[in-house]
């Protein structure tokens, strides 16, 4: 999410949130550069439409959410996937060190001028590399919301927050650990949030507040559990291109 941006799709996933009491991770682009129908909606109906700024935001932080940097621009300048090629594109995977540094500090000036400090960053895409992980720790963030898995890990000097690999896989699995679910409001259409309102519904037991996903202590990542994550999260990316 960004400031500027029709909220009217966030606003209603907010409600649904409070009415079950769920408190989540947001991730706020600082400098919004992108003009995607992802970020930015159609504003042809401007009479109806709503938008959010940085107070919205930080009442909503008020209230237990927690906000995550989501890049800089939210522009992608590279055709690489980085360590995690759930997508073939990226902000900062592929850039040198010092421009991602510059991007990354940007952002964060950005959002602290604005009043929300955070140590946690949410790559666009999901795309990051080693220079990133470098600049991240270079900045004082310490958390990445990225990877697959059932418990936070350590890797690189950073703590990773698991994404699901299948949502519909992780609701039905018995296994004990935590997961998260990646929601682009913005993209949402009436059926996602019925299938959501059922979902939360359902399953409300299951669900928990970021804040308390993030005192999990981290599990050390090996290699062969880093390989594992890369071959799923690139199976993942061409499967997508398949179907």
């Amino acid at each position: 999410m960004t400031p500027g941006m029709d909220a009217g799709k966030m606003i209603r996933f907010a409600e649904m949130l409070d009415r079950y009491n769920i408190k989540p991770l947001i991730g706020i682009i600082p400098d919004n550069k992108d003009s995607s129908p992802e970020v930015v909606a159609d504003r042809s109906d401007d009479e109806n439409q709503t938008s959010i700024d940085f107070g919205w935001i930080k009442e909503r932080l008020e209230r237990g959410w927690i906000a995550a940097q989501h890049g800089c621009f939210h522009v992608y300048t590279t055709r690489n996937g980085g360590l995690f090629p759930l997508n073939a594109y990226s902000e900062f995977a592929g850039l040198a060190f010092e421009d991602q540094n510059r991007l990354i500090s940007h952002g964060k000036q950005v959002l602290e001028e604005n009043g929300i400090k955070t140590n946690i960053f949410m790559a666009p895409a999901h795309s990051y590399d080693k220079n990133t992980i470098r600049a991240l720790k270079n900045n004082s963030f310490e958390f990445v919301t990225d990877g697959f898995g059932s418990l936070p890990y350590s890797m690189g000097g950073l703590t990773f927050l698991p994404i699901s690999f299948l949502r519909s896989r992780e609701l039905k699995s018995d296994r004990e650990g935590f997961t998260t679910f990646v929601v682009h409001t913005g993209m949402m259409e009436e059926s996602d949030f019925s299938e959501y309102e059922e979902m939360f519904e359902k399953y409300r037991e299951r669900f928990t507040d970021y804040s308390e996903f993030l005192q999990i202590p981290p599990v050390r990542c090996s290699r062969g559990k880093h390989y594992r994550e890369y071959l799923m999260a690139k199976g993942k990316h061409t499967a997508a291109k398949v179907f």
